[in-house]
């Protein structure tokens, strides 16, 4: 069955979240703390989403939802796009999915909003921070805070704005 793309669909709120506990839980043994962090705050950004502004891209084949991503442009604050809840499912892990997701998330990130983007992860997650730094992120702040609840080192990547470039090199 072919992949496709869509937003939000009815459930879509329920198999995003399922799929990072699936995840997480399993690989991490993240439990109640981190999902009710994650079930709030992706709540709250899907009842203020612009859809003119921000992105929440999920992939299904066929009534199965494959994988997430979320472009919080109007909620980024003033350090630009705020790159959110990329997940992909564990039979699509290594199909490029996560590439393709990564890719349309960008996109939009340079298309509507023009300037840096950000997101928060944590140590560990190595197939996910070569994916980052492939699309230009880099590594700016690490520190032992624990915003999920996992025993994780929490990770700070940036992506600066595109086409910011000075000596050959891009600029933060």
């Amino acid at each position: 069955m072919p992949l496709g793309f869509d937003g939000y669909r009815p459930g879509a709120l329920g198999g995003v979240l399922g799929l990072h506990m699936d995840y997480y839980a399993g690989q991490w043994g993240f439990g109640q703390a981190f999902e009710t962090k994650l079930a709030g705050e992706l709540s709250e950004f899907l009842a203020r989403l612009d859809p003119a502004r921000d992105l929440f891209l999920t992939a299904w084949r066929g009534d199965v939802l494959a994988g997430s991503i979320s472009m919080d442009i109007s909620g980024g604050g003033p350090d630009g796009a705020h790159l959110r809840w990329f997940v992909v499912s564990d039979s699509e892990r290594g199909s490029g999915l996560g590439k393709q997701l990564m890719r349309r998330a960008i996109d939009h990130a340079d298309r509507v909003a023009g300037g840096p983007v950000w997101l928060t992860t944590f140590a560990g997650l190595d197939a996910a921070r070569a994916l980052y730094e492939r699309h230009g992120f880099t590594l700016s702040a690490q520190n032992d805070a624990d915003q999920w609840q996992g025993g994780v080192r929490e990770q700070l990547f940036r992506r600066p704005a595109p086409g910011r470039v000075s000596g050959g090199s891009l600029q933060p």
